[in-house]
């Protein structure tokens, strides 16, 4: 939680660890009463348990699994919330789960089915045009396609996975340009030079990342500019 601090003042929603990757009932705790206090949107990210690898190995799993794994995240993290008189705002899938959920229609469908049976009224974040976002669509459930500011993209419109050397973008003026051609023109230019349509209803940055509360503090001013029309 090093940067979460500095982080939150800069953002719309934060997406919460639920202790299966990273976190425990303490950190869920102390980062909802960031989000309050910066009037943040509160959201579960569950994820596969895998604190070793940080949620980010894929794992093959039965989808009644994934469901009883996911469902009791986001139990977990509603109970605090609702402890400390907050709603949750939004599911995202966390790591492996989000990138595998965007290409298996059958697991987005079971992490829709997640959302549809706890509390319809959740917004489903997932990775813009991918199975997360049209399967919960599918179900009636509001979704947010998700584009990424300090991250790569193939030219199918997924992104570079983090075990190549050009998946994360370690540059504000890169990140910046990103975010300006995503919001502008509902493109993205790809690791191979080619631009494709992303739509962006939210725009994700991580809090990992190196840099990660400067990065947000300028996108803030960024969307401070893009409203004002200058």
């Amino acid at each position: 939680m090093a940067y979460d601090g500095l982080i939150m003042p800069f953002i719309d929603a934060a997406s919460i660890a639920c202790g299966f990757h990273a976190g425990n009932s303490d950190t869920i705790k102390k980062t909802i009463d960031l989000a309050l206090e910066h009037q943040v949107k509160i959201g579960a990210h569950p994820s596969f348990r895998d604190k070793e690898n940080f949620g980010r190995r894929e794992m093959k799993l039965p989808h009644d699994r994934v469901y009883a794994i996911v469902i009791e995240q986001l139990i977990k993290v509603d109970l605090i919330a609702k402890e400390k008189g907050a709603r949750l705002h939004h599911m995202k899938p966390h790591g492996a789960l989000y990138n595998m959920a965007a290409k298996d229609r059958g697991l987005a469908q079971t992490l829709a089915t997640v959302v549809k049976d706890f509390d319809e009224k959740l917004v489903v974040y997932g990775l813009s045009g991918s199975y997360l976002v049209t399967e919960a669509e599918a179900l009636g459930l509001k979704v947010a396609h998700e584009a990424f500011a300090d991250r790569t993209y193939f030219d199918d419109g997924s992104l570079v996975p983090r075990k190549q050397p050009d998946a994360v973008i370690d540059s504000k003026e890169q990140m910046i340009h990103q975010v300006n051609q995503l919001v502008k023109n509902g493109t993205v230019t790809t690791v191979s030079g080619k631009t494709i349509a992303v739509k962006a209803d939210t725009i994700c940055i991580h809090s990992d990342t190196r840099h990660a509360w400067q990065y947000a503090k300028a996108l803030r001013e960024l969307k401070a500019q893009i409203e004002a029309g200058t």
